[in-house]
């Protein structure tokens, strides 16, 4: 994952999980981890960071009206990372800030380096460092110049 510059932090930041890349400099690091992890040549390794009480809900538009939502538990992000296309798109961080147990990150969706949507992602961390809600927003129609 590429960054670019991000705001800054407005509370302490939690703590990543000792498999997943850290950068202690960064807003959202589970979540900066947690992209870095699913554009990586073995995203499932993701199922390992989340909490046995876990749910998300992803809503992943292609444009034209069109949606899909992941919703669940466990078993939809399974669903989710099996149905996607490993390798092909990446995700940069636009801006990221975490508020306690939540961090919140705006990024872009690049399929070879061309942007091709914009999302949003809230996720938060529990006391054990294990993501426990996670809900993303994903659209082709707009961009953050």
């Amino acid at each position: 994952m590429t960054d670019t510059p991000t705001d800054t932090p407005t509370d302490t930041p939690t703590g990543t999980p000792t498999d997943a890349p850290t950068d202690t400099t960064s807003a959202a690091p589970f979540l900066t981890a947690w992209f870095e992890i699913l554009d990586s040549d073995e995203p499932a390794r993701i199922l390992d960071l989340i909490s046995d009480d876990f749910a998300l809900s992803i809503l992943f538009s292609t444009g034209g009206g069109s949606a899909t939502d992941f919703a669940g538990d466990r078993a939809a992000l399974v669903g989710y990372l099996e149905q996607r296309e490993k390798g092909t798109r990446t995700h940069h961080r636009l801006s990221a800030t975490t508020l306690g147990q939540d961090e919140l990150f705006l990024g872009e969706v690049r399929r070879a380096g061309v942007p091709e949507a914009s999302f949003v992602a809230a996720g938060r961390v529990n006391g054990e460092g294990r993501l426990q809600r996670l809900l993303i927003g994903r659209s082709s129609e707009i961009r953050f110049p």
